[in-house]
């Protein structure tokens, strides 16, 4: 406890350093030279603003009368200011302002200039300052961080919107089963639809999209996925080969324009016409997985990785032929999907993150965790070890401490991390008053709350910088909050994983279900997957009614009996009566026992820790269940945490190791959890997995998890999963 005492006190001291909040202004500025002639009225009107508004920015200026020759003023504006010129007429409309797609942050280095900068960007030093509005009264100086604004790519000016068509989004389509449509990459996707979100994969159906129109015609009349040459035969008019082809015979014409130039079509000409893929062939996610081809991958690798072979991926991916393409979208069959680690219908690489750090990455991560030094009295040691065990201390100290351990390792790995902890003493005017003080503004995600009520505040702020935040133990709330990852797997999650894996292995078992009056969404959820499973008899008082429930035992297949239930009393007597039922006949002749029963539960709570509970029963009848974690050996987490604490680490802090360690991982891959997310697939660590899924505009859910058993007296993880 006395490691605990100095762990807090020392964590109290490093609170007492805030950092004053910055937010980015959201309006326009410019600065203007002031011309011999020019008074506040007139400036005030070129740029459509009222002289008032030039005063109050120009702390120089008292009043109209102080305006003179060769000043330098900051001005507001809220479009271009209007011509001075009087041979430039004005239109009566302003210029379209392209507004930015991102950002990008830049930290000044030593003599480091604004053309320098600008040119590096390729931006004008306009769009630098409106962006970074005290650069208009301050000059650069090193270690400033910059908001550099991206913008999205201008078309040629010889491009015509008649190169563009608007596709409207059909149900179960992905970003990635439209750009194989198209034959275009994702990244060209986004870049034709800057509107799209970045932190998110979602699409909408009857979203509209920008996409390229096909040279010759649309894709609602002809699938293009390729062209091919054609020679004329004799005695073939344009008809015919549009009728042959599918097109109009313009489009023919658009494509090949010596047939123009040479008056008329004419024997042997080669003509360059689309090739048509099958009829009425739909592309979404409930026929085929995709994959996008990366830099430097050959044939020969993706049908090795993808576990294809060559004439397969070529019958369905015929653009093929024109060879392989990083940023291509292939499709594949979607039974595919049970070999291969896919992810909202997108097939990802596996990735060894210890492998693809980038040591030149520092992430910077606020901690948030409820550490209630305002409760706790350090001057009496007795009072301090009882305030110390409470549950939320408990659990903040845990998740701290594995944290540090998670930051020396990263350390050790050459990567510089920005870490700070405050406490939200579980108090929503304490996390306000903290998030006030702090600048999100250059933080990487943050790491809590512990406590769900204080999540969707914390979120709400965080999404305005566009910062994650990962919440410990929340698995859902009731707001959609799309920057929360959920880093404990859901009911839902728990229940589908163990019901899958026994649907892949029942062959004539019979299945019978125990389940309380609490449990009727798990009850009905294993009716679903196994219809003809049996539901057993309850009692008034809640028990088991005995003599119906053994009358269902079958003496000719094995039982698979699930238990649901969260109340120890009724766990406990049912694991003893299905004990009791495994061992009561045995037939000799056969040397096998009669009857055979097996216990799962979809959801294993406290009530099957319970005192009340026989390891013993459980261990007899095999007890399956999932789980979010799993047991820990002597691994390297724990030589470690003994030898900074001396302690055993809590599965607090077993967590508070592996969530830190997973985070700080993929942030020094890429400094973009939500980029990451989209193409990382299941992490495991000491005791916990993590496998984010998009859940569109609710956020990213783990559903990373563990099936274990009773076995001999142990719970251990089933090995072929």
């Amino acid at each position: 406890m006395g490691m605990k005492k100095t762990i807090l006190r020392t964590l109290l001291l490093t609170l007492v350093v805030v950092f004053a909040s910055c937010k980015v202004i959201a309006q326009r500025y410019t600065t203007h030279k002031v011309k011999e002639g020019e008074t506040l009225q007139s400036i005030a009107k070129q740029y459509r603003v009222t002289p008032y508004t030039i005063i109050q920015l120009n702390k120089e200026l008292k009043t109209a009368e102080d305006i003179k020759p060769h000043m330098l003023l900051v001005v507001q504006v809220d479009g271009r200011p209007r011509p001075t010129d009087p041979k430039i007429p004005e239109t009566g409309s302003e210029p379209e302002q392209i507004e930015p797609i991102g950002f990008t942050k830049h930290k000044v280095r030593r003599k480091e200039t604004l053309f320098g900068i600008t040119q590096r960007y390729d931006i004008t030093e306009e769009q630098l300052k409106k962006y970074n509005t005290a650069l208009y009264a301050s000059e650069l100086k090193k270690g400033m961080v910059l908001q550099i604004p991206k913008f999205p790519e201008q078309p040629d000016a010889a491009e015509t919107a008649l190169d563009f068509e608007t596709y409207v989004v059909k149900a179960k389509e992905t970003r990635w089963s439209i750009a194989h449509k198209y034959g275009i990459s994702v990244d060209s996707l986004l870049n034709l639809n800057p509107e799209l979100s970045t932190t998110s994969s979602y699409l909408a159906a009857g979203q509209e999209l920008r996409l390229p129109r096909p040279k010759g015609d649309s894709l609602e009349e002809q699938s293009v996925a390729l062209f091919e040459s054609y020679t004329v035969p004799k005695s073939i008019g344009l008809f015919r080969i549009s009728q042959d082809y599918g097109i109009p015979t313009d489009s023919i014409i658009k494509l090949n324009p010596e047939i123009i130039a040479q008056n008329g079509l004419k024997e042997g000409m080669v003509l360059r016409l689309p090739k048509r893929r099958p009829q009425n062939e739909i592309v979404n996610t409930d026929n085929y997985i995709f994959y996008e081809v990366k830099p430097k991958q050959t044939l020969f690798s993706l049908t090795r990785n993808l576990k294809i072979s060559r004439d397969s991926l070529y019958d369905l991916n015929p653009e093929l032929e024109n060879g392989l393409k990083a940023g291509m979208v292939l499709k594949l069959p979607k039974s595919k999907g049970n070999e291969l680690e896919v992810k909202n219908a997108l097939v990802v690489d596996k990735i060894n993150l210890l492998d693809s750090i980038d040591i030149n990455i520092r992430p910077k991560v606020l901690f948030l965790l409820p550490f209630r030094l305002d409760r706790i009295d350090f001057a009496k040691q007795e009072r301090t070890e009882s305030q110390i065990k409470r549950n939320d201390i408990g659990a903040a100290l845990g998740l701290y401490t594995g944290s540090l351990v998670a930051l020396d390792s990263i350390k050790n790995m050459g990567i510089s991390v920005d870490a700070k902890y405050l406490d939200t003493q579980r108090n929503l005017l304490t996390v306000k008053n903290a998030l006030a003080r702090e600048s999100l503004y250059d933080v990487d995600a943050i790491v809590g709350p512990v406590d769900s009520r204080l999540l969707s505040e914390i979120a709400v702020q965080a999404l305005e910088e566009s910062v994650p935040v990962i919440a410990p133990y929340a698995a859902q709330t009731e707001l959609s909050l799309s920057n929360v990852y959920y880093s404990i797997p859901n009911d839902e999650v728990l229940r589908n994983r163990i019901l899958d894996y026994l649907e892949d292995r029942r062959e004539d078992q019979s299945i019978i279900i125990i389940a309380d009056a609490e449990n009727q969404i798990a009850k009905d959820s294993i009716l679903a997957r196994f219809p003809m499973a049996r539901v057993a008899k309850m009692s008034e008082d809640g028990s088991l009614h005995l003599v119906d429930f053994q009358a269902m035992l079958s003496e000719m297949h094995d039982n698979w009996v699930f238990v649901e239930t969260k109340k120890a009393n009724l766990a406990a007597s049912i694991s003893s009566i299905l004990n009791a039922s495994n061992a009561d006949i045995y037939d000799e002749q056969n040397n096998k026992k009669t009857i055979v029963v097996k216990m799962f539960t979809t959801n294993y709570n406290s009530a099957f820790e319970s005192d009340a509970v026989s390891s013993s029963h459980l261990s007899n009848l095999n007890f399956t269940f999932p789980s979010v974690s799993r047991e820990l050996n002597n691994d390297n987490f724990i030589k470690a945490y003994q030898q900074k604490f001396g302690m055993i680490p809590d599965r607090y802090a077993i967590r508070g190791f592996d969530m830190t360690f997973d985070l700080l991982l993929k942030l020094a891959h890429k400094k973009n959890l939500f980029e990451t997310s989209s193409f990382i697939g299941q992490t495991e660590y000491s005791g916990n997995r993590f496998n984010y899924f998009d859940g569109q505009s609710s956020g990213f859910f783990n559903q990373g998890t563990y099936l274990l058993h009773y076995e001999q007296l142990q719970i251990k993880q089933i090995e072929k999963e």
